[in-house]
C-alpha cells in the first residue's frame, strides 16, 4: 500500500475520531450553559444543543475531507509523520476556534439575558412620585 494512502487514512480516523469526541464533549458540557442561557427553558436547550452539534460536525468533517488532499507524494515513514503532525495540528486548531467561536456566542447572550433580568425590578412599584420642579 502506498505511504501516501496510509497517511490519508490515519489523518481520516486520528480526524474524524477528535471531531466526534469533540463534539460530545461540546455537547454533554453545553447542555447546562445553554439551560441557563435560555433561562431554564430545557427542551429548547436540548434543541440548540442539537442544532449546534449538527453544525459543528458539518463545518469540522467538511473541513477535514476538504483539507485531505495533499500536493506532496509521501515517500518514507518521516514524511507520514511529518504530513500527519501538520494536517492534525490545523485540524486542532480549527476545532479548538470553532469551540471558542461557540463560547463566545453564547456569552455574549448570556450576558444579554444577565442584563435584562437585572433591568426589571424584584418587586412590582406601589406607586409614583413626581419629578421635583426646579427653580
Amino acid at each position: 500500500m502506498d505511504r501516501t494512502v496510509i497517511a490519508y487514512v490515519i489523518y481520516l480516523v486520528v480526524s474524524i475520531g477528535l471531531t466526534v469526541w469533540v463534539a460530545r464533549t461540546l455537547s454533554r458540557n453545553g447542555r447546562v450553559f445553554l439551560a441557563d442561557v435560555l433561562h431554564g427553558n430545557e427542551k429548547l436547550a436540548d434543541a440548540v444543543n442539537h442544532l449546534l452539534v449538527v453544525g459543528f460536525y458539518l463545518v469540522n468533517l467538511g473541513f477535514v475531507a476538504l483539507y485531505l488532499s495533499d500536493d506532496d507524494t509521501v515517500t518514507d515513514t518521516r514524511g507520514v509523520f511529518e504530513a500527519l503532525s501538520a494536517k492534525l495540528g490545523v485540524v486542532l486548531l480549527v476545532l479548538g476556534v470553532m469551540h471558542l467561536a461557540n463560547v463566545y456566542v453564547l456569552n455574549r447572550i448570556r450576558r444579554r439575558g444577565v442584563v435584562e433580568r437585572e433591568q426589571n425590578p424584584p418587586v412590582p412599584p406601589q406607586g409614583w412620585t413626581a419629578p421635583a420642579a426646579q427653580a
